[in-house]
Order: structure tokens, then C-alpha cells, then sequence
């Protein structure tokens, strides 16, 4: 199988040697200089990656180039493969939406959110799916970073619940196979994150269409590490994710050794193998084995879900999904 590859920063670097690893063969291109030197098949601009024979597209450069990435690549005819988000905005992605349902690219395009592809989360939505849990109550989902990324990225990001907490929406989403109807978010502003008029810490109340109600947690200054967990409360029993011996807390009970690991440092480490299990399910995409494990809509709706929270933490109230001028239909 030969894949393009756009975008050889971070995250396109590891995908590169991932993909590299499961056997595909690559076509590269990235507008800095340098990045692309090492492979053996560098093109100069993302237009001779898509005229170069490839079976698929991989995307994985900054986020404005992701709809007209995406777009090319749907109009190409090749299932393409996204990181998050779609677009900086919920109105601007609801528009890619549009066009590749136009286009009958829905099931071929796959958007990068991969708690997806995470082993406990994977089990812990089998729980509710086989009503194991019976009625569920609560959800609880918690992303919390070390450290704030560069404040170059920050500007840009568009805020916490656009950047960082949309995985915890995507998640309870994928889990319940609910929708969000409501929010109600707060958060705090340290340093810079005030400057830009974003959050460093944040709480949300998200209330799903059958009643049920979620908890979503972030910060950017965790200092005990990576922190990435997912509870779930029902009438007969309980299940999480996340809390493996390599969880960045401490406990306070006597006696108590667990967890008895080095924490999470990283979303790398915290989630490589549910990354190798994503791109090898965009292998079996473009092998037309599966459709899209995660469509441009499900991206979609938890980028609405997080303009409804921004909108919440700005105004200081409940926001309904509902509200006129907030989601526009595809």
C-alpha cells in the first residue's frame, strides 16, 4: 500500500514511523525545509503527493490547512485520514461535512480522534453497550496535561474546550452512543491564558439526551503527569479507564501502593498503542475492508459541543446544542 503523508511535525513524524512499520510505503511533503529530507519519496508541494499514484492521504499538518487537505483529497477520489480537528471552527467544519456528504465521501474519510482506538476505553463502551452497567448516571472524563504547549500554539489553538477537552467530548459520545443536549462550563485563567482570553483550568457539566450527565475536567498544569481517565456510573455497576499503575496520582490511604508505576508523562506514551491501532484501521479503510471508525459528523458534533462550552465559560450560563446561531446544519 502506498499512502501520502502531509505534515512531518510531531505527530506526522510518529505516524511516519508507525505507517513506515505496519508496511506501507510513503510519499511525503512538508512545507519546512529539512523535515522531509530523510525519505526516500519527498515531494515539494502537497498537490504532487496527491498526483503521486497514492492509495490513500494522510493528513497531519497545521490545522488551517485541514479542510482544503481533506477536500482535495476526498475530490481525488482517496480515502483520507485527518488529525483533529477538521477545521479551527464548528460553522467551517460542518461546511467540509457538507461537501463530502455531497461528494458520497462520508464513510471514506476518517477524522484522528484516537481514545477511539484505546484498549480501556474500547472495553469500557462494550460495557455499556452489553447493559452490563445497567442504567448509567455519570460519566466522568478528565483530560489534564503537565505542562501548557508553546505559547505560538496557544494563540492559535482556539481555546481549551477546542483543543484539549473536544476528546473528552468525542469520547463520551463514542461511548454512550448519546448526544450532548446542554452544557454548563467554568474554568481559571493563569499567565498567558488570560492574555488570550482562554482558560488553563476548566470544568463542564454536559447533559446528555437521555438524562444522563457527564463531568469533564482539564487543565494544562498537572504536574504530576499526563492524566487521562474515564469513569462510568450506572444503576448495577461501575467500570473506568485510565487507571493503570502508571496513573499520575498518589494515594493517601494508608498501606495503599497502587499506582506503582512511573506516571504518564505524554500523550505519546499514554496512547501509542491506541495510535498504531488507528492507522492500521485507516489501512483497513483504504483497503475497503471497514468503513469510517470516526466520520467528519461525529468530529463535527464534538466541535459544536465545544463551541457550546466556550460560549458557556464566556457568558456564564447554560448553553443548549439547540441555540439559534450557535450549530448550523450541514
Amino acid at each position: 500500500m502506498r499512502l501520502g503523508l502531509i505534515g512531518l511535525g510531531r505527530i506526522g513524524a510518529f505516524h511516519a514511523e508507525t505507517l513506515t512499520a505496519l508496511g506501507v510505503d510513503l510519499v511525503v511533503h512538508d512545507p519546512m525545509p529539512g523535515l522531509a529530507a530523510s525519505f526516500a519519496d519527498a515531494r515539494d508541494s502537497a498537490g504532487e503527493v496527491l498526483a503521486a499514484g497514492i492509495d490513500g492521504l494522510v493528513i497531519a499538518a497545521a490545522t488551517d490547512a485541514h479542510p482544503q487537505l481533506i477536500l482535495a483529497g476526498v475530490e481525488a477520489g482517496l480515502p483520507v485520514f485527518c488529525e483533529k480537528p477538521v477545521a479551527r471552527g464548528a460553522a467551517e467544519a460542518a461546511e467540509v461535512l457538507r461537501r463530502c456528504t455531497d461528494a458520497g465521501a462520508q464513510v471514506r474519510v476518517q477524522i484522528g480522534y484516537n481514545r477511539r482506538f484505546d484498549a480501556g476505553i474500547v472495553r469500557a463502551r462494550a460495557a455499556v453497550q452489553s447493559g452490563e452497567l445497567g442504567r448509567l448516571h455519570t460519566v466522568r472524563s478528565t483530560t489534564m496535561d503537565p505542562a501548557p504547549p508553546p505559547d505560538t500554539y496557544l494563540a492559535g489553538s482556539g481555546g481549551i474546550f477546542r483543543d484539549c477537552s473536544v476528546h473528552d467530548f468525542d469520547t463520551i459520545r463514542f461511548v454512550t452512543g448519546r448526544e450532548v443536549v446542554e452544557v454548563y462550563a467554568t474554568g481559571h485563567a493563569e499567565g498567558f491564558f488570560a492574555e488570550i482570553g482562554d482558560a488553563s483550568t476548566t470544568a463542564a457539566v454536559l447533559t446528555l439526551d437521555d438524562g444522563t450527565l457527564a463531568v469533564v475536567s482539564n487543565t494544562r498544569y498537572n504536574g504530576r503527569g499526563y492524566d487521562v481517565r474515564l469513569e462510568l456510573h450506572g444503576s448495577a455497576d461501575s467500570i473506568a479507564a485510565g487507571l493503570d499503575g502508571r496513573l499520575p496520582m498518589r494515594s493517601a490511604e494508608p498501606g495503599v501502593t497502587f499506582p506503582d508505576q512511573a506516571p504518564h508523562h505524554f500523550f505519546m506514551d499514554r496512547f501509542i498503542d491506541a495510535y498504531r491501532a488507528e492507522l492500521s484501521a485507516f489501512i483497513d479503510l483504504v483497503a475497503g475492508r471497514i468503513e469510517s471508525p470516526c466520520t467528519v459528523a461525529d468530529a463535527v458534533e464534538a466541535g459544536w459541543i465545544a463551541e457550546a462550552c466556550t460560549l458557556s465559560l464566556h457568558e456564564h450560563r447554560p448553553v443548549k446544542l439547540s441555540e439559534a446561531g450557535l450549530k448550523v446544519e450541514p
